[in-house]
């Protein structure tokens, strides 16, 4: 159930501040629980590198498997970085050497950030594609967030995301369409997830690479799909990671871009993540900005704790769950002894269907 603060990582240290339980690697050594050894690849950039850490690693933590839970972040060449940003990575994080030779049990992919075309011609594309060969014969599961789903499903079956009309962000109801998949264990029959993404893959093109769509939304698409053998390999292109404002921060951003005359449309408020009231602050504060640019005087600051106050946090509890219920498959396989057995004479892209 813990996490270890094995290493320097502030996260470790901003999440017992946050009253979650974190031992220090002294006192784990002294608890006579079993340990998962959890790979965190983060893609992000580096305005969301930290935020990353701390909302996958949060969401681990928050397992109530009994084992001590040890996450190694890493990161990959060739993703660009500032200098700060280099160095938290080269302080704080592990390089996939290290990892290979140490043994994971599970491992997380997150997102990232694209600049061109073509997934293939992205700078991440290799190194990932070697991380994540490695992961199919060396760890019991790996899951992908977002972009990494998008990369991972052209890696493995030559599928092309399509992009959309219209930048697809909010928070969406969804329908879960397994319900007897222990993914989906004790998860509400509907319930909400958070997407942020300009690019799907749809429900048909995951039936049709042989995985099975465990939860979908009439709006955001296929949000949670499986390899055939149910675990292997977990896919989400949505975020049930956000923490209840990140929504926020990205609108900021976006607002910035347009205060900034980087883009000349204000962009839309992300669906169904705020009440009624905020579309008035939001008329309001651009109003004012408008009007004191053209009058030049003090502009005025974003209106971030007035926004903040019309968010309710509708996806939280089901991201814990199904994070828990994967975890708890993944403690369930190793401390058995099966993964050997499970992982011999599995085809990646046509794994069998073994009973978990």
């Amino acid at each position: 159930m813990p996490l270890v603060a094995h290493n320097t990582l502030p996260t470790f240290t901003r999440l017992a501040s946050e009253g979650h339980t974190v031992l220090t690697q002294e006192r784990a050594v002294r608890q006579d629980i079993r340990e998962l050894h959890i790979g965190l690849l983060n893609m992000m950039p580096d305005a969301a590198l930290a935020a990353t850490e701390n909302q996958f690693i949060r969401l681990v933590g928050n397992c109530n498997q009994i084992a001590q839970f040890y996450v190694y972040p890493f990161s990959l060449p060739g993703l660009p970085r500032s200098d700060k940003a280099a160095e938290h990575i080269k302080q704080h994080y592990f390089t996939f050497e290290e990892l290979q030779k140490q043994g994971l049990d599970a491992l997380i992919i997150s997102g990232a950030n694209v600049q061109q075309p073509q997934l293939t011609d992205e700078p991440f594309w290799k190194p990932l594609t070697k991380v994540m060969e490695w992961s199919l014969e060396n760890v019991a599961s790996t899951l992908c967030s977002c972009l990494a789903t998008h990369a991972i499903v052209k890696q493995l079956y030559d599928i092309d995301r399509a992009p959309l009309e219209n930048k697809k962000w909010g928070v969406y109801s969804h329908q879960t369409i397994e319900k007897n998949h222990p993914l989906m264990r004790n998860i509400n029959t509907r319930f909400d997830a958070p997407h942020s993404r300009y690019n799907e893959i749809s429900s048909q093109q995951f039936l049709k690479a042989g995985l099975s769509v465990l939860a979908a939304s009439e709006e955001a698409g296929a949000h949670i799909a499986v390899s055939r053998d149910k675990f292997r390999v977990v896919y989400l292109q949505g975020h049930p990671e956000y923490d209840i404002n990140s929504l926020l921060k990205e609108y900021k951003r976006e607002i910035t871009r347009y205060m900034e005359n980087d883009i000349n449309e204000l962009p839309p408020l992300p669906e169904h993540y705020f009440n009624n009231d905020a579309q008035d602050i939001i008329d309001a504060f651009v109003n004012n900005f408008n009007e004191c640019r053209d009058k030049k005087k003090t502009l005025p600051s974003f209106p971030e704790s007035a926004l903040d106050s019309c968010i309710d946090n509708t996806w939280g509890d089901t991201g814990k769950a199904i994070f828990n219920n994967w975890l708890g498959l993944v403690y369930g396989l190793t401390s058995h002894d099966r993964l050997k057995q499970y992982m011999d004479g599995v085809d990646p892209k046509n794994p069998l269907d073994i009973k978990i």
